[in-house]
């Protein structure tokens, strides 16, 4: 007898652009994610917060009432609407909430809307310990809001994952096939899971991340839903830079995908910025990075002649919001932006 899963009761992941009853995220406080310099980036961190906090609650998992306070200085120096922002005593390893944080499924038609599912967890393959707290996150937001909390009893992360919210899921073999993560399924295997426990009916495949990218490939790096039918992905006008081919690549798999409708990708190309080094490190600077709140897109911008360009071709996605550029050059020091360090709640 199979096991019941979200999808057999009719659960399903929302798309990030559907409507938000909040965001989640995890108040950054691990240095060794920003050597040298994780005090650069709570201004910038703060702004992210300013800008959701104007659309949607904001919900912050910190470690103990210290770092709340250390949270809430940083807030009112930015002018946060904090009537907005709940803190929850919920500590964490790191700060990267798209990862670890829950996993919303809703059913509008059923008594319980709201459900959540708890993947393992194992910080990009063992790459980061200890990931434990990280590991629960879902599950103790699960239990102080009384939802029912699934456990499908894999490695999954949400940066590694895009939906259209009508039943198809993007991802990338770079990380989903990697045997970091679950070297005991196959690629069929692994779909059908994301189909019990994300609610899709179709799974569709690009191969490659960007390089820098220490996740081993997350499609919120490359490939993104503005709408059901419509994808933005960053492609490298630079010949000779080594993300030429690889997002060539993921651009030809594009072109040839069709959705559950027959019809295929609308695709609009979005510019890489300029390399981005510190420390002799190139960094996973993309502007694809971008999180879609209620009423704002919020993206990534890195001192870039790029940027601005970038910016008006992300607008254009998106009519009925305002999008809003932070710098995140010094939190791009931690390989992640605005979406890994987001994770949306949505409404029912």
């Amino acid at each position: 007898m199979k096991t019941e899963t979200p999808a057999s009761k009719g659960y399903y992941f929302p798309a990030e652009f559907a409507p938000h009853d909040a965001t989640w995220l995890s108040w950054p406080h691990k240095e060794a994610s920003w050597p040298g310099k994780i005090h650069a980036i709570f201004p910038y961190y703060a702004k992210f917060i300013k800008a959701l906090a104007e659309s949607e609650r904001v919900c912050i998992n910190v470690g103990d009432a210290k770092m709340k306070a250390f949270a809430e200085g940083h807030l009112l120096k930015e002018g946060v609407n904090i009537d907005r922002v709940e803190f929850y005593f919920h500590p964490t390893n790191d700060a990267w909430c798209r990862d670890h944080g829950p996993a919303f499924l809703v059913n509008p038609a059923a008594e319980q809307k709201k459900v959540i599912v708890d993947w393992n967890y194992n910080a990009w393959g063992g790459k980061y310990p200890p990931y434990d707290l990280d590991d629960v996150i879902p599950t103790l937001i699960g239990k102080h809001f009384n939802i029912p909390v699934y456990y499908p009893g894999i490695i999954m992360e949400g940066g590694s994952v895009e939906f259209n919210g009508t039943g198809t899921l993007l991802t990338s073999t770079a990380c989903l096939l990697n045997p970091n993560r679950n070297p005991h399924l196959n690629q069929g295997q692994i779909e059908e899971y994301l189909r019990d426990y994300y609610g899709v009916q179709q799974i569709l495949w690009v191969d490659e991340g960007i390089i820098g990218d220490d996740t081993d490939g997350h499609i919120d790096d490359t490939v993104r839903f503005v709408n059901e039918d419509t994808v933005l992905t960053v492609i490298e006008e630079d010949r000779s830079d080594e993300n030429y081919e690889l997002l060539q690549d993921n651009l030809g798999q594009l072109k040839k995908m069709r959705l559950l409708n027959g019809k295929q990708l609308n695709i609009v190309e979005l510019p890489m910025p300029e390399t981005v080094i510190y420390d002799e490190q190139r960094l996973p600077a993309s502007y694809a990075n971008f999180y879609i709140a209620n009423r704002s897109v919020i993206v990534p911008t890195f001192r870039s002649s790029r940027d601005e360009k970038a910016l008006a071709i992300i607008q254009s996605c998106f009519p009925g919001r305002e999008v809003i550029g932070i710098d995140s050059t010094e939190i791009i020091w931690g390989l992640g932006s605005f979406h890994c360090l987001s994770q949306q709640e949505p409404s029912v």
